[in-house]
């Protein structure tokens, strides 16, 4: 068979403009391998390549959506060592991985945990290998630092609250809804509170939180007036990463803080990286993250399955700003 089911972005618009579309299965070059995807899980990009707003990078499909996958080894190209047929494999791509097969560069992948089934894999690549890439490595966190995630109950939120624990860490976050604080104090946070427009209330928390020290990380994946805050309420010597803009893509810097702190503000996106950053991220994950699975101390969150046929519904789920964790697409 040279053709595979796949989510297709007929025109640019609403959840409704998807279809499932039978298409050309991707053909592979001798350093790559084709794996049988079983799970994807959606992320804030999908959502604006389908309305046109995110095209995908150079050679990636600009209409199958998904960035992250779970699967099995299906075939290898010649020149293949790492994996063999058979072996469950998850990672990021740049798109298409919301179809039944993708392509990628054999050190694009790391090993599943037996632990794991294909919901929960499918769950891991994009928010643990963004939140350990910014926090273990960009911001180099070390134990009993604290660190502030903003939109805590999003996935790269939850598993950055994971990851802060298992460094021996503090996390604390904010959230527009206190049920996401307290499904957050599960998997770790600290303390939070309900950020909606009263970022002076998120400063004299901060204080509390620390005895006036100061938040040594900020994770801010809500962007905006999040980051003018954040400058308020960081340490001497602080790190801020910018992951997201859900909130707004203009920050205001105030250089009373970002000068008189000596703070470090940090831009990071892991879809336009080069390959070779690409890769180093993976094995990276693969290595520091990946058995921490198997261990028990990090675990996926879902929040709710979707079939490959009903993905309209799955985009209105996460557009609704009512997830907690992962939406994840089963190819079935």
């Amino acid at each position: 068979m040279n053709t595979m089911r796949a989510v297709w972005i007929a025109r640019f618009g609403g959840p409704e403009v998807l279809e499932v579309r039978e298409v050309g299965k991707p053909t592979f070059t001798s350093d790559q391998v084709l794996v049988r995807v079983r799970a994807s899980a959606l992320n804030r990009a999908d959502l604006l390549q389908r309305q046109g707003k995110y095209p995908a990078p150079a050679g990636s499909p600009q209409e199958i959506p998904g960035m992250e996958f779970a699967g099995e080894v299906a075939e290898t190209g010649p020149e293949v060592r790492t994996w063999k047929p058979g072996q469950r494999v998850f990672g990021l791509l740049g798109g298409g991985a919301q179809a039944e097969y993708v392509v990628t560069h054999e050190r694009l992948l790391a090993e599943i945990p037996a632990n794991l089934d294909w919901a929960g894999a499918a769950a891991v690549p994009e928010a643990f290998i963004t939140a350990h890439d910014a926090l273990w490595i960009q911001a180099a966190l070390r134990p009993a630092e604290t660190v502030l995630v903003h939109s805590v109950g999003s996935g790269v939120g939850l598993a950055a609250t994971q990851l802060v624990r298992a460094m021996q860490a503090v996390p604390y976050g904010t959230s527009r809804t206190a049920d996401k604080i307290a499904q957050a104090k599960q998997y770790g946070l600290q303390e939070g509170l309900v950020v909606r427009e009263n970022f002076d209330d998120l400063v004299v928390a901060a204080g509390k939180w620390t005895g006036g020290k100061g938040i040594n990380v900020v994770l801010d994946l809500a962007g905006g007036p999040y980051v003018k805050a954040s400058q308020k309420l960081m340490a001497l010597k602080g790190r801020m990463l910018l992951v997201g803009s859900v909130a707004g893509g203009s920050y205001e810097l105030d250089s009373r803080y970002v000068m008189g702190k000596r703070l470090q503000v940090r831009g990071t996106v892991l879809r336009a990286r080069s390959l070779e950053e690409k890769i180093q991220a993976t094995q990276a994950f693969a290595a520091e993250v990946a058995p921490l699975f198997a261990a028990g101390v990090l675990r996926p969150t879902i929040d709710s399955t979707f079939k490959m046929a009903d993905i309209a519904r799955a985009h209105e789920r996460l557009e609704s700003n009512q997830t907690f964790g992962k939406v994840v697409v089963v190819m079935e």
